[in-house]
């Protein structure tokens, strides 16, 4: 699999996979038309086979939809992997792997707001990428937790409270579809908000919080 492709830059290599083909012009289309003018014959047209030979490689309109979403999210979630492997301190990690989340929704909001939609619908209704995404960040953050609390960084021994303090308190900042409502809110408020919420959120964690904790 390949990322998606911008505008105009559909590969001209006869070499390329159907299924990657059907993937950059299923991109191409959504930017252009959106979601819903966007067909898999249309799809299959523009790549010049049948509608047939689409379904053979995805299943549903959805399913094609799904996989368009899971390639922008892939490079977020191996970023995750690598903050969670790499050797900064628990308390560092944390705010790192948050930032990234809010940078990487939000960069896609303003960027590419078809593609971002996509994973808010997702969201909305209760899709399977929007799950799997889901459960990939809390296993990300999860591990930052277990070490913290492992290596004696994070005086908050309740790990569900952890969790929950966690995404309770950065909610506003990297969940898409909350970051999808605050496009009016400038970078730098947002930025400064955030910022802000992180280091209650760490501070929370390195000394205990009494209302979440004692």
């Amino acid at each position: 699999m390949i990322a998606p492709a911008r505008p105009g830059e559909l590969a001209a290599d006869q070499k390329i996979s159907a299924d990657q083909k059907i993937l950059e012009l299923a991109c191409d289309h959504l930017r252009r038309f959106g979601p819903r003018r966007t067909t898999i014959v249309g799809i299959a047209e523009a790549a010049r086979m049948s509608h047939a030979n689409v379904y053979r490689y995805f299943p549903s309109k959805e399913a094609l939809f799904e996989t368009v979403t899971s390639l922008w999210l892939k490079p977020l979630e191996e970023e995750l992997q690598v903050i969670v492997q790499g050797q900064d301190p628990a308390y560092d990690k944390l705010e790192r792997a948050l930032t990234a989340l809010q940078h990487a929704y939000r960069d896609k909001r303003d960027n590419d707001p078809i593609l971002f939609r996509l994973l808010c619908d997702a969201i909305e209704q209760g899709g399977g990428i929007a799950r799997k995404h889901r459960n990939k960040v809390q296993t990300a953050i999860q591990a930052i937790v277990e070490e913290g609390i492992g290596s004696g960084a994070f005086r908050m021994q309740d790990r569900r409270r952890a969790m929950s303090l966690i995404f309770d308190l950065a909610h506003r900042f990297i969940q898409p579809v909350s970051i999808a409502l605050d496009k009016a809110v400038s970078a730098g408020e947002m930025e400064f908000r955030a910022g802000r919420v992180i280091g209650v959120i760490q501070r929370s964690l390195t000394y205990g919080d009494p209302d979440f904790d004692m």
